[in-house]
C-alpha cells in the first residue's frame, strides 16, 4: 500500500466543488465588515488599559515591598553562639564519659586550658567581625582540638579503630 501524496490527500478530502475549481462565493461582501472592525476605536479597552496599567503598577511595588520586609527582616543567624553551644554539649558530654576512667597523661588539663583560653580569644575577634569565615574556621578547629584532646587522653591507642 503506497501512502496518497499531500495532493490526494486533499482532493479526497475536498467536496465535490473541487472539480470546479473554484471556492464558494460568499453571500456578501465581507471586506467592507473586515475593514470596519479593523478601524473600528474600541471604547472599552481605552477607558480600562489605564485601570488594567494601574493594578499591575501596584501588583509589582506591593511584591516589591513584601519582598523587602521579608528580606530585612529575617533574623540573623549567630553562628558562633551556635557553634559554641554544639561544641560545649560535645565537650561536656565526652567528660561525663571518661569521667570514672583514669587520663593516660597527668597534665592534660594545662593544653585544654590553653586551647579554652585561644576559643575566648577568637571569640573577643568574632564579636567585632561575626560573619569573617577565617575566625569561624579557627573557632571550630579549635574545639575539634580540645575534642580530640579529651579522646585521646581518656582512650588508649588499643581500643581506637
Amino acid at each position: 500500500m503506497s501512502k496518497p501524496t499531500f495532493e490526494q490527500f486533499l482532493k479526497q478530502q475536498l467536496p465535490r466543488q473541487q472539480d470546479q475549481d473554484q471556492l464558494p462565493e460568499p453571500q456578501r461582501d465581507l471586506w467592507q465588515g473586515i475593514e470596519n472592525a479593523i478601524n473600528m476605536p474600541d471604547s472599552a479597552s481605552r477607558t480600562r488599559s489605564p485601570w488594567i496599567k494601574l493594578a499591575g503598577v501596584a501588583a509589582c511595588v506591593s511584591a516589591g515591598l513584601l519582598s523587602w520586609q521579608v528580606i530585612m527582616t529575617q533574623p540573623k543567624q549567630d553562628t558562633m553562639a551556635h557553634m559554641s553551644a554544639f561544641f560545649e554539649q560535645e565537650k561536656q558530654t565526652l567528660l561525663v564519659k571518661y569521667e570514672a576512667q583514669p587520663a593516660l597523661t597527668k597534665d592534660w588539663q594545662g593544653p585544654l586550658q590553653e586551647l579554652e583560653e585561644a576559643e575566648q580569644a577568637i571569640k573577643l575577634a568574632l564579636m567585632k567581625d561575626p560573619d569573617n569565615a577565617a575566625l569561624l574556621k579557627m573557632l571550630a578547629q579549635v574545639y575539634q582540638q580540645q575534642l580530640d584532646l579529651i579522646t585521646k587522653v581518656h582512650q588508649p591507642q588499643w581500643q581506637q579503630i
